[in-house]
C-alpha cells in the first residue's frame, strides 16, 4: 500500500456519478466525514469558508456523509444535498453516504486511517474527522472532529 495514493480510489457523488479521485491530482485535499444532525455540523460553514478562500490556490474539500455515529445522517442523498446547500451554502463536492469504520468502510477511509492513525488508534471516533492530503496525493495530517476548520488554516497555508 506504500505506493497507493488517494488518486487510486473512486467515490460516488450524491447524484450517483462515479468520480475518480485522480481528478483532484495536484490539489491539496481535505477529506472529511460529515453529518447533518450533529453538534459539529456547523463546521460545514468553516469548511466552505476555507474552500472559497483557497480553492484558487489548489484546495478542494471532499465531504463524505456518514451515518455510523449516533444516526446523525439518516437522510437520503437528495436530503443531504438540500441541507448542505440551504443551510451552509456548500459548494464543494459532497459524496454519497459511506461507512468509515467496520467491514463496509469505504476503501479511501481504510487507506487514510492506515496512514494517519488517531489518538485512539486508526478508527474514526466521530463525525467531522478531517484528513489533509498534499498536492502529491500523500496523507499528511489528521485533525480531530473537534478541531474547527479555521484552526487548520495555518497548516493549510504552509502546504498549498
Amino acid at each position: 500500500m506504500d505506493k497507493v495514493k488517494i488518486y487510486d480510489f473512486e467515490a460516488v457523488t450524491l447524484q450517483k456519478k462515479v468520480v475518480s479521485l485522480g481528478d483532484y491530482r495536484g490539489k491539496t485535499v481535505i477529506v472529511v466525514n460529515t453529518a447533518s444532525k450533529c453538534g459539529l455540523t456547523p463546521q460545514y460553514e468553516g469548511l466552505e469558508n476555507l474552500y472559497k478562500k483557497y480553492k484558487d490556490r489548489g484546495l478542494i474539500v471532499l465531504g463524505f456523509p456518514c451515518n455510523q455515529f449516533g444516526n446523525q445522517e439518516p437522510g437520503q442523498s437528495s436530503d443531504i444535498e438540500s441541507f448542505c446547500q440551504l443551510n451552509y451554502g456548500v459548494s464543494f463536492p459532497i459524496f454519497a453516504k459511506v461507512d468509515v469504520n467496520g467491514a463496509n468502510a469505504h476503501p479511501l477511509f481504510v487507506y487514510l486511517k492506515s496512514k494517519l492513525g488517531g489518538i485512539f488508534g486508526s478508527s474514526i471516533k466521530w463525525n467531522f474527522t478531517k484528513f489533509i492530503i498534499d498536492k502529491n496525493g500523500n496523507p499528511v495530517k489528521r485533525f480531530s472532529p473537534y478541531t474547527k476548520p479555521e484552526k487548520m488554516e495555518s497548516f493549510l497555508k504552509n502546504i498549498l
